[in-house]
């Protein structure tokens, strides 16, 4: 069948350049994106390393202490000497009364190891040059705000998003690829992206979904290197990997008359399909008697 477009292979030069400076530019940007995950949700439980209790911390909230405490022996322990951390600690745990902050050289500390971030010039972040900021975060840990959800939520919409049209734009052009791969390998980190949006929400309700963050998350990180590597090999290395190479029996395997794998898994897309009804009852069971209150509360403070 005649392809009705230019294959990457058979693009001029300079279009080769700006796909790959491009793809190459996004791929390390996702590469320092994973490694500033590690150093903030992965240090929610104190320990390197993503873990689901890190999710449920991130957005639950760790609900035996308060969030000063949790980021103190969390993400921000490295931060200042054992010593110092007990001290506010204790401070925090005493009432954190405005008196003695300045009384027990808390203010001292918090200048000297926290100010240089949390200040206001940083977005983002507390800043505790506001004695009031600093108070807000010895109540209850309950993870992510509602507000914050918010804003993080359509920033990373928006942003992804753009990110995955344009690399799926890119591997629209490849040719080893069937259109039935090219379909699903295109859509699946949008449908994922919503998924790992989604899951923050539910996972801020109840910490169950916690799973969910983590799964949505390599689902992106699998639609995008399968575009990414197909895109790279088909422009530069086309005959050494697809000609000669293992690609070979890929291509093998692709012209085939026997049920491809994409026919398979739309097979089982169709019966999970099936199975959506009682688990999106459930979902909206869970934010009637859960997520809806939380949010009338909340809405009502602002208000």
């Amino acid at each position: 069948m005649t392809t009705k477009y230019t294959p990457l292979k058979d693009h001029d030069t300079p279009i080769k350049v700006l796909f790959t400076g491009y793809l190459c530019t996004v791929g390390i940007g996702y590469l320092f994106a994973l490694i500033q995950i590690l150093f903030t949700h992965g240090m929610a439980d104190g320990k390197f390393g993503l873990s689901v209790d890190d999710i449920v911390y991130s957005y639950y909230g760790n609900r035996s202490g308060t969030v000063l405490e949790q980021k103190l022996n969390g993400s921000m322990k490295d931060n200042a000497p054992e010593q110092e951390r007990f001290k506010i600690m204790e401070w925090v745990r005493d009432g954190a009364n405005s008196d003695d902050y300045k009384a027990d050289g808390i203010d001292k500390i918090i200048e000297s190891r926290c100010v240089m971030c949390h200040n206001k010039e940083a977005s983002g972040i507390p800043d505790f040059t506001q004695f009031e900021a600093l108070k807000a975060l010895t109540t209850e840990d309950t993870g992510a705000t509602f507000a914050s959800l918010t804003r993080v939520s359509h920033v990373h919409m928006f942003g992804i998003s753009f990110i995955f049209m344009f690399v799926g734009l890119i591997f629209s052009f490849a040719e080893t690829t069937t259109t039935q791969y090219k379909c699903i390998a295109i859509g699946m980190p949008y449908a994922f992206l919503v998924a790992d949006i989604l899951s923050w929400w539910l996972t801020k309700i109840h910490p169950m979904f916690a799973w969910l963050v983590i799964f949505a998350g390599m689902g992106m990180g699998v639609s995008f290197m399968f575009m990414w590597v197909t895109s790279i090999l088909e422009m530069w290395l086309f005959k050494p990997v697809f000609i000669d190479g293992l690609g070979s029996r890929y291509l093998q395997m692709r012209d085939s008359t026997d049920a491809s794998f994409a026919d398979r898994l739309w097979f089982y897309a169709k019966t999970l399909g099936k199975k959506i009804k009682p688990a999106a009852a459930f979902v909206t069971e869970q934010w009637l008697t859960r997520g809806w209150p939380v949010v009338k509360e909340w809405l009502k403070k602002i208000a």
